[in-house]
């Protein structure tokens, strides 16, 4: 049988979500799990990687195993097993033809921002930024990024050349909650770094550095070395992985009763 996984994790502890040769990667961590329950070795395949001190709330990955463990023994011999900063949230029967990252039709990204500098428990949960933040201007500037474009200016400088550039951002949304600004990416893939080079761009602007101009200036660039902001790991969140045609109205209904 397929399993469909959804696991959450605090990455501060881990090189990332990949296997990794000299290092801890989440994704080691849970198929050695996996292998404890199978009396035998695992490969579970993910929506997509995430990099060192990145965190997930709804990370999504699939296996091949037998039905006589089922959804429920899975779950509760895994989280059993797993160290308690990765969490498995869901275990699901799935098609034969379901595949974690192919299937994907959006993914959603937060990035939180705090000015709550003096909070000794945000370290690895948060960025903090010292200014005030124009909000306005950052959510003007959150309308530029929308849309498919070829976001080349925005990705890792070493990003293997035949991996497509053009992606489609749905929906970028700018809330302040309490002494916190999350950032909302909502969109149908997106490149190594992407997300962090946008929210240290969007950053940028809302702390006048830079100009709404200049901000689509480094978009329509498609230039690697166009953006020089990549913000720190520390606040970025997979926050869930669809696998149907996304609706901003139905993501915000989950939210708001989450």
């Amino acid at each position: 049988m397929r399993y469909k996984v959804t696991v959450a994790y605090d990455g501060h502890r881990y090189a990332g979500f990949q296997k990794q040769v000299n290092a801890k990667g989440i994704q080691s961590v849970i198929e050695h799990a996996l292998e404890k329950v199978m009396k035998q070795p695992v490969s579970i395949t993910a929506s997509g990687r995430t990099d060192a001190g990145v965190h997930a709330l709804g990370q999504v990955f699939h296996f091949d195993g037998p039905e006589t463990i089922g959804t429920r023994g899975f779950y509760q011999a895994l989280n059993t097993l797993l160290p308690k900063d990765i969490r498995i949230k869901k275990v699901e029967f799935a098609n034969d033809d379901f595949h974690a990252r192919f299937s994907v039709q959006y993914k959603h990204y937060d990035y939180i921002i705090t000015n709550e500098r003096d909070n000794p428990f945000i370290e690895h949960y948060k960025a903090v930024i010292w200014q005030t933040l124009d909000v306005d201007l950052m959510r003007q500037g959150a309308k530029i990024l929308e849309g498919e474009h070829d976001f080349t200016s925005f990705c890792n400088a070493q990003i293997d050349p035949r991996k497509p550039r053009v992606k489609t951002i749905f929906k970028i949304d700018v809330q302040p909650k309490g002494q916190d600004l999350v950032l909302s990416y909502f969109g149908n893939g997106f490149l190594r770094y992407q997300v962090r080079m946008m929210s240290a761009a969007l950053i940028a602007l809302g702390t006048h550095k830079i100009t709404l101009e200049q901000l689509k200036e480094i978009l329509e660039a498609k230039d690697k070395h166009a953006c020089r902001f990549n913000a720190p790991a520390q606040g970025l969140y997979l926050v869930k992985v669809g696998y149907k045609t996304f609706d901003f109205m139905e993501e915000n209904r989950e939210n708001n009763e989450a």
